[in-house]
């Protein structure tokens, strides 16, 4: 008798809340919300975006620029050889000191992110500061390439939700990546750097270079053959989103709403 009473009050419970959201609906209470099936597999925390889901085989590599452009003209003869583009996130400390470097991207046809004026760790800044930042980076950018960036890439990987929400207020979407070159790092091989992408790349993965990485143009002519032969077509990490309703799940999946 108790189990029959309670799943009675359980039924009755869940259409009280049908009822209600049927109500919200309908008086417009939840025009300005994401979608039902958003709110419910969303994290509970504001992510960004590491990879997408999907089940063509694309994926989309990015390079982050800051300090020194030695090997950029290389990767850029490297991508282009190949017919590729993808994603370069800049800062105004590199634009300022590698304008025609900066313009000779945009030339080639590749996508510009935002990766802030001055490259510092965003959870420290207000929000004032966090603006500020996104809004001279986006002016330079604009200014030496004729871009429109819709991008942004916290510098060190560093966020919470304060800064995915300003982020988001500004118009951009945060971009993180799921597969880490760790080309920046002098004690690894160029065949250790290839072997971390290669083992760790599936569809929808968005990897993670470094325009003056010592090893980085060498990686890229064996990487681009490798995916080819695997069938993976390379994208711009614009391309590469889901352009309808979507959510970022737990692991910073972007998923479309169901």
């Amino acid at each position: 008798m108790f189990v029959l009473l309670r799943r009675r009050v359980f039924r009755q419970a869940v259409a009280c809340l049908l009822l209600f959201l049927a109500g919200m609906l309908a008086g417009g209470y939840l025009a300005d919300r994401p979608p039902l099936a958003v709110l419910v597999g969303r994290a509970k925390r504001l992510l960004p975006i590491y990879s997408v889901e999907t089940q063509e085989r694309k994926v989309a590599l990015s390079f982050d620029a800051t300090w020194g452009a030695q090997y950029t003209p290389r990767i850029l003869e490297i991508l282009r050889q190949h017919s590729v583009k993808t994603t370069f996130f800049l800062t105004n400390i590199w634009l300022e000191k590698y304008p025609d470097v900066a313009k000779k991207i945009a030339a080639e046809g590749h996508e510009i992110g935002l990766h802030s004026a001055t490259h510092p760790h965003f959870t420290s800044l207000s929000e004032e500061e966090m603006e500020r930042e996104l809004r001279e980076n986006h002016r330079l950018v604009e200014e030496i390439t004729g871009y429109r960036p819709e991008l942004f890439r916290p510098p060190f990987g560093d966020y919470n939700d304060t800064v995915i929400r300003v982020v988001q207020r500004l118009g951009y979407k945060a971009i993180q990546w799921d597969v880490d070159s760790l080309d920046w790092q002098e004690h690894l091989s160029a065949d250790d750097i290839y072997r971390r992408v290669v083992e760790g790349i599936k569809p929808g993965s968005i990897v993670l270079f470094h325009n003056n990485g010592r090893y980085t143009a060498d990686v890229l002519g064996p990487l681009l053959e490798k995916l080819k032969a695997d069938g993976y077509q390379v994208v711009p990490v614009s391309e590469l989103l889901i352009k309808g309703d979507y959510y970022v799940d737990h692991a910073g999946v972007q998923r479309p709403a169901l």
